[in-house]
């Protein structure tokens, strides 16, 4: 492992150092000659205890420096505006969700196609409303990223959306009334965060019906006010009915939205998307961490769960100036001695 310092050893120079230090010891309280430096693993004659006792305090001293700054390697430091906080959130309960965990194969089933929020689910959706209201974050947030599929849209409006009914404003909808069979009033867009569909982090492509999107064109009537600029086609070309997406894949396309989000000025973004999504892309992470935070996020999630995460800029991907840095010195110019002021 490499330290923060000139040059990185390995553990035979450290032993090295050791030997060398113990050998001068011996010289300095001796009348003879010397010993010549063996650099062979046997010493040319037994330490005295007192020598072996001097020796094994350096050891540990030397090993809990190590142990220190091995501690300190893995915490790290970074500019405040090389980081963002994503707030990630799995959808709430949808029919298919309750058709699969009776049986798995309802899938399958295409009944289950782009499949809507459950009246439970609403009712997830409710409750994470408050929390959101309750606990602030409401007013934080600056953007709302969206899979583009029903159940994470209406999960998104319906915790994240605007105050108020949307009868009688100029301003479109959030969400028009009774979409997806909700039997909901419209969702106001007043004084909430933009909205914006990416198709990255949709859940896993293929096979299931209930993971295919309708086309755009449907869902901007049902959702008028959600930014939808980012598809790039109507219809769903990245689903196919013979080829379930690998879990490798997913984490792939995981790795490749964070980094987008890198891309974004805002710095608090909510994240309203699909476990499998969820579970695959922060699998990716944390192999750096402590394996219990490793462990942490690699949990799945829950139905309508949030959990808040940082992510940080190593890389550079982009390229937002500080908003809080200051460069002092101002007015510039050499300083004025104290005690002239």
């Amino acid at each position: 492992m490499a330290f923060l310092m000139t040059s990185t050893y390995s553990s035979a120079p450290i032993l090295f150092n050791f030997k060398t230090k113990i050998l001068k010891s011996i010289d300095l309280n001796s009348n003879q000659q010397p010993t010549p430096l063996n650099l062979g693993p046997v010493l040319p004659s037994p330490p005295s205890p007192s020598i072996r006792r001097r020796s094994f305090l350096l050891l540990c001293s030397s090993s809990s420096l190590l142990s220190e700054m091995e501690s300190s390697a893995s915490e790290g430091v970074y500019p405040l505006h090389r980081s963002k906080t994503i707030h990630l959130v799995r959808h709430a309960q949808g029919i298919h969700n309750v058709a699969g965990e009776k049986d798995h194969s309802a899938y399958l089933s295409e009944e289950l196609f782009d499949a809507h929020l459950t009246t439970l689910g609403w009712q997830q959706v409710d409750n994470l409303r408050k929390h959101v209201h309750a606990s602030g974050l409401s007013k934080s947030v600056e953007l709302v990223v969206v899979s583009p599929l029903l159940r994470t849209m209406q999960t998104a409006v319906g915790a994240f959306g605007g105050e108020g009914s949307a009868d009688g404003n100029d301003v479109p909808p959030l969400m028009a009334k009774n979409t997806g069979n909700s039997n909901r009033p419209a969702i106001s867009s007043l004084n909430c965060p933009p909205f914006i569909a990416v198709e990255l982090c949709r859940e896993h492509l293929g096979v299931h019906p209930c993971d295919r999107r309708r086309s755009i064109s449907e869902y901007k009537a049902m959702f008028p006010a959600i930014d939808f600029s980012l598809a790039k086609n109507d219809g769903d070309v990245l689903w196919t009915a013979d080829t379930r997406e690998k879990n490798e894949e997913v984490a792939a396309r995981g790795v490749k939205f964070m980094k987008w989000l890198l891309t974004r000025e805002e710095k608090e973004i909510v994240v309203v998307t699909h476990s499998g999504f969820l579970f695959h892309t922060l699998g990716a992470y944390g192999d750096d961490c402590h394996p219990t935070l490793k462990k942490e996020m690699s949990k799945h999630f829950n139905n309508c769960e949030l959990r808040s995460v940082v992510i940080v800029d190593r890389s550079m991907i982009g390229s937002n100036p500080s908003k809080t840095d200051f460069p002092g010195k101002i007015p510039s110019g050499p300083d004025v001695p104290s005690d002239a002021v």
